[in-house]
């Protein structure tokens, strides 16, 4: 689970940081692309957590989040997607300061909490 967390962290900053990059400096189309690049992985990512039950128990930030997330996705048809293009960058960088804490506060080992 750790491995599978950090690489998810790892995944999401250089894919705010590329396309962010990319469309600053191309500005033909990769602002889109990365729109649906990162989100299409971090929802990847909330559906693995959902089904193996990492860190989403009832009450908590990624449950919280996740609901967000889902109620955002089924009301994309009917107009929240205007909601979406302002609230989505934030959104993602939230959801990679969600995967950064769980990785370096929630999974320490036992003993480094005695320091």
């Amino acid at each position: 689970m750790k491995k599978f967390k950090t690489i998810d962290y790892l995944v999401s900053v250089l894919l705010i940081v590329t396309f962010t990059l990319l469309s600053f400096i191309k500005r033909d189309g990769f602002f889109k692309t990365g729109y649906l690049v990162t989100g299409a992985w971090q929802v990847t990512s909330m559906i693995v957590h959902v089904w193996n039950k990492w860190f989403t128990r009832s009450g908590g930030k990624r449950y919280i989040y996740h609901w967000i997330v889902l109620i955002s996705i089924i009301t994309l048809p009917v107009g929240s997607f205007l909601i979406m293009v302002f609230t989505a960058p934030f959104m993602a960088l939230y959801y990679t300061y969600l995967c950064y804490y769980e990785v370096t506060v929630k999974m320490q080992r036992p003993l480094a909490l005695l320091k």
